[in-house]
């Protein structure tokens, strides 16, 4: 059946936009792993951004609602033509997505006293960390502060806001080519790419530089120019939003074919007596075999032959095929006796 995005959040299909925010913000905070120190609480706070990340996308969201995870996934839903043709896969950073959704700044600092272990408290109810609820605790708040004006200005001095300064702006993406081979494309295949990036340190302000392992799942048929993105990949610092790490495919040059679209292109070098007199030519395939091609008829310099089924998956519906296209070029001979120049004109008609 595949996962339950709505019930991950405690949520009933057709929520709105909002709930889906509210609920977010509800199971986000009960599992993050710095306040649920429970077994599995990583896992669940990972499931609970993956659920969001689907259901407060528009596009994805409809297609979810309309066939479910595998739909959602690439899984076939009544044939490929006229089912989905997503290929989702969650690459967020679970906590990347939980700070952009707080603004930048861990609302633990704001609503949870330091070091004070409060595991149970309501999360619908961040004022009963200063022993008070509600409205109740929004008044205790502003007199502390100076009336509603005070909580305003507290909120601006805050290291999120940079003390007035510019609010952070996210970098451009930082594109890397994924070079693959034909025969990769064929299969399909997992490629694993080391980055090198800043990270900030919990004081906010220091950075070390780390290596990352991302993870890249090549589908069969995909497509030179294909685009894999893993958010907020790239280099943090005080001042920015880390940059999108994106991996763009790219074709490995191949000894014996080249690629147009889903077909492949294999170029038969024949003689010119083969062209002439009919020839049979042993075409290699991308999975090992070899198809043998026979003609009869005059073959002239540029014709082609089409092998149906017999290219790269189709990257929509990988249980097709594209077309291998034997392409023939004729050798000529360089130098011709005067006997066999004479015995070809006779032969030949002029």
């Amino acid at each position: 059946m595949g996962k339950d995005y709505y019930k991950v959040l405690g949520l009933q299909k057709g929520s709105t936009e909002d709930e889906i925010k509210k609920a977010y913000r509800k199971q986000a905070l009960r599992y993050h792993p710095d306040k649920n120190k429970s077994a599995g609480a990583e896992d669940k706070f990972k499931e609970i951004a993956e659920a969001y990340d689907v259901l407060s996308d528009a596009k994805k969201k409809d297609v979810y609602d309309r066939y479910g995870e595998e739909g959602l996934k690439g899984a076939s839903s009544g044939g490929c033509p006229n089912g989905p043709t997503f290929n989702y896969t969650f690459h967020g950073d679970p906590h990347a997505m939980f700070a952009e959704f707080f603004g930048g700044r861990s609302p633990f600092d704001q609503f949870f006293p330091h070091g004070g272990g409060n595991d149970d408290m309501d999360i619908d109810d961040p004022f009963a960390a200063f022993g008070m609820g509600g409205m109740q605790g929004m008044q205790g708040m502003q007199q502390g502060m100076g009336g509603m004006g005070g909580f305003q200005r507290s909120f601006k001095s805050r290291p999120g806001n940079a003390h007035g300064h510019r609010e952070k702006k996210k970098d451009p993406p930082v594109i890397h080519e994924l070079k693959v081979s034909l025969e990769e494309v064929f299969s399909g295949c997992t490629k694993k790419m080391k980055i090198s990036r800043k990270r900030l340190n919990a004081d906010g302000c220091t950075m070390r530089n780390e290596d990352k392992i991302l993870t890249v799942d090549i589908k069969r048929g995909w497509k030179e120019g294909t685009k894999i993105t893993f958010p907020r990949e790239g280099d943090e610092t005080p001042s920015n939003i880390p940059a999108d790490v994106v991996f763009v495919v790219k074709d490995k040059a191949h000894s014996v074919f080249r690629r147009e679209g889903s077909d492949v292109i294999y170029s038969a070098r024949i003689s010119l007596r083969d062209s002439l007199c009919g020839c049979t030519v042993n075409a290699p395939t991308l999975d090992g075999r070899t198809i043998t091609v026979t003609s009869r008829d005059i073959i002239k310099p540029g014709m082609k032959k089409r092998i149906v089924g017999e290219g790269l998956p189709l990257s929509k519906c990988p249980e097709k095929k594209g077309d291998m296209v034997v392409e023939f070029a004729v050798k000529f001979p360089d130098k011709l006796g005067q006997s066999t120049r004479e015995a070809l004109s006779q032969i030949l008609p002029p």
